[in-house]
């Protein structure tokens, strides 16, 4: 089920008008069930599973398993393509020119992140408890950083980008489950797995409210950009029966 904020991030991706759109990857099949019956979609996995976890998600769209960097698609045929938590799975040299010669000229690519924000004071207090036997863990890195090959790509040359709010309810018994089932915690011995979740109850204590839960937050970051297609390898022409290109 898309959450309110994903569903705020994808009205802003998708914009108001529908269109032949390309959902990538399994991990977009929240963004495939909230589109379904809206626009046209094409459901795109580089394997039969996660092409079967889209269809589940979207029974009426067109599948195809497929690498994003190589779609067997023509040119100029999808208004949107939209891809969510999967960018950085790809070479995007590759994945980029692919989704500007698939784009129709105006089309727009759209895609999202969701990561956790460890600004607020209870998480840092978390998280300093848990680098504190490891310093590594807990470092959030979701792939969001690979979307600066968008950001330097001359086949999206304007990028704009916006952030959402979520807020996750997690009571107690959940938060120390999380940390205990974490790599980190896992590979302690007993006393010391006892000490660290005792640290952690003991931010749980300080920070909620009774009977409320704690709230942990996370931001929906969005990157969406219109193609350019005067950067691609040979020129697009508009014939009178629609667009091709000459090789």
């Amino acid at each position: 089920m898309i959450t309110s904020s994903q569903s705020a991030a994808l009205d802003w991706l998708i914009g108001t008008s529908p269109g032949p759109t390309l959902v990538i990857g399994r991990s977009a099949a929240a963004f495939a069930a909230a589109l379904r019956g809206r626009h046209r979609l094409t459901l795109v996995d580089r394997d039969r599973d996660g092409v079967s976890e889209l269809l589940r998600k979207a029974p009426s769209g067109l599948p195809l398993v497929a690498a994003a960097e190589a779609l067997p698609l023509a040119p100029c045929v999808v208004d949107r393509v939209l891809l969510m938590q999967n960018f950085h799975t790809f070479a995007p040299g590759l994945a980029l020119s692919e989704f500007a010669r698939v784009l129709r000229p105006g089309g727009r690519l759209g895609v999202a992140y969701t990561v956790r924000d460890d600004s607020v004071p209870w998480v840092k207090r978390l998280v300093a408890a848990v680098r504190r036997v490891d310093p590594d863990a807990m470092s959030g890195d979701y792939g969001a950083d690979s979307l600066q090959s968008l950001e330097a790509s001359a086949y999206f040359p304007q990028v704009e980008t916006r952030a959402f709010r979520r807020w996750v309810p997690i009571d107690r018994p959940g938060l120390l489950a999380m940390v205990a089932g974490s790599p980190t915690a896992q590979a302690l011995a007993d006393d010391d797995r006892s000490a660290l979740l005792a640290e952690v109850d003991a931010v749980y204590e300080s920070a909620a409210r009774p009977p409320e839960p704690l709230l942990l937050p996370y931001h929906v970051r969005c990157w969406q950009a219109e193609v350019d297609h005067t950067e691609l390898t040979a020129p697009l022409d508009l014939p009178d029966d629609g667009l091709r290109i000459r090789l």
